[in-house]
């Protein structure tokens, strides 16, 4: 029987000879654990993190997937900054659904095309 960790890692793998991050269009990734969430926005060409956001720093209290939307505002923020509008998202294994979705919704809000 699998466990949750090794079918995340199967479908990453998969997802992962597909998507490569580009300098024109990179790939914003989102990583979760139980109490925080991180997301980078990497030039796979050249093995560059361009921009990255993560709710480490983030003193407040508030629902998780709020948390998420913040993340996904400031890391679209920070991409602008470094001059990137487009990205390809990798939800790295996990289900579209939850903080992964809010986060990207955020992003896109903020003005992150993907």
């Amino acid at each position: 029987m699998k466990t949750k960790q090794d079918r995340r890692i199967k479908i990453k793998t998969r997802v992962r000879g597909r998507i490569t991050g580009t300098a024109e269009r990179p790939r914003l990734t989102v990583f979760r654990s139980n109490k925080q969430i991180y997301a980078q926005v990497i030039d796979d060409l050249s093995g560059k993190t361009l921009a990255a956001a993560s709710s480490l720093k983030m003193t407040d209290k508030a629902p998780k997937k709020e948390i998420a939307a913040k993340v996904g505002e400031m890391v679209a923020k920070s991409a602008q900054e470094a001059g990137v509008t487009t990205v390809v998202f990798d939800r790295n294994g996990y289900l579209y659904h939850g903080r992964v979705k809010e986060l990207a919704d955020a992003a896109r809000n903020a003005g992150l095309k993907f």
